[in-house]
């Protein structure tokens, strides 16, 4: 699935795919963020927000972690929990407590927050809702990664303190309920000969576009049923967009922009795969694997 100098090529799960259930495949879904800006997959619910100076963002009191995305265009802020103030003017991920939480944002620009898809305070808001009416069978559910370790309150993991490191897939850091990875900004279009069509066995994959273009392309693997069947997707979108991909669809993202394409890969609960990478994920001294 991968080329031998993909970091990828190493994962378990890239040579030890499991027997195929039979469960129907999901449609891939995709959307435009400035049209569409509350969405959700199986177990999250991602919330774009154009913010403005000024504007106080109310995450509702939440009985899971938040988590904010904050990219190279994203503006000032500062998360107000019950426990203080904390301020954040560069990029990285922002892990907000369980409980009551707001943001004061101090310049214009764009915000990702992700909460856990049964949140009272979220879950009827996606558009896609519909969509979720049943939980997808072929998608494990999520069950909450063991806590944090150390004090609590807001953590914030900065991408400026994470040095290029040969063999190390993109910038990963993961909560209880999500993992997020930065991957390397892509100057000009992929190599369209160098491209990585894979397969997930059991989770879903929300591939968010910031900055640029990309083709998304999948591929559903045909069933016994062949009034299932699907024709290959090839679907391009700005930024900011989401694509949602689900399980085992083939699938691969081309940044396709002259200039700088920019993706951020989001799954939730955090893959397990990743996880057992040394040194991949970036704050697992904070959040351990379950035992």
């Amino acid at each position: 699935m991968y080329e031998k100098d993909d970091p990828r090529s190493s994962l378990a799960t890239a040579t030890a795919p499991r027997p195929d259930s039979g469960d129907a495949i999901a449609a891939a879904q995709y959307f435009d963020l400035t049209e569409t800006p509350v969405v959700r997959a199986q177990n999250v619910i991602l919330v774009h927000t154009h913010a403005r100076a000024g504007d106080d963002l109310d995450n509702g009191t939440l009985s899971g972690e938040l988590a904010v995305v904050v990219t190279g265009e994203s503006p000032a802020f500062t998360v107000l929990t019950d426990d203080g103030a904390t301020r954040v003017d560069e990029p990285g991920l922002v892990v907000v407590p369980p409980g009551p939480s707001r943001i004061s944002v101090h310049g214009d620009g764009p915000l990702v927050r992700l909460v856990e898809a049964d949140e009272p305070a979220w879950r009827d808001r996606p558009a896609n809702a519909s969509s979720y009416t049943e939980d997808h069978p072929r998608v494990a559910l999520l069950t909450r990664w063991p806590e944090p370790v150390g004090a609590g309150g807001v953590r914030f993991y900065p991408l400026s303190g994470v040095p290029d490191e040969p063999g190390r897939f993109g910038r990963i850091f993961r909560t209880r309920s999500f993992m997020v990875n930065f991957l390397p900004d892509q100057d000009g279009p992929r190599d369209p000969h160098r491209l990585s069509p894979h397969t997930h066995d059991d989770f879903e994959q929300l591939s968010l576009a910031v900055r640029g273009e990309y083709v998304h392309h999948i591929r559903t693997p045909w069933l016994a049923d062949r009034a299932t069947w699907r024709e290959d997707e090839h679907v391009r979108l700005g930024s900011p967009s989401v694509a949602i991909i689900p399980p085992p669809t083939v699938h691969t993202s081309e940044a396709s922009d002259p200039g700088v394409n920019q993706l951020i890969d989001i799954f939730s609960p955090p893959r397990v795969d990743f996880s057992q990478k040394p040194g991949w994920v970036l704050n697992a001294d904070d959040y351990p694997m379950p035992s």
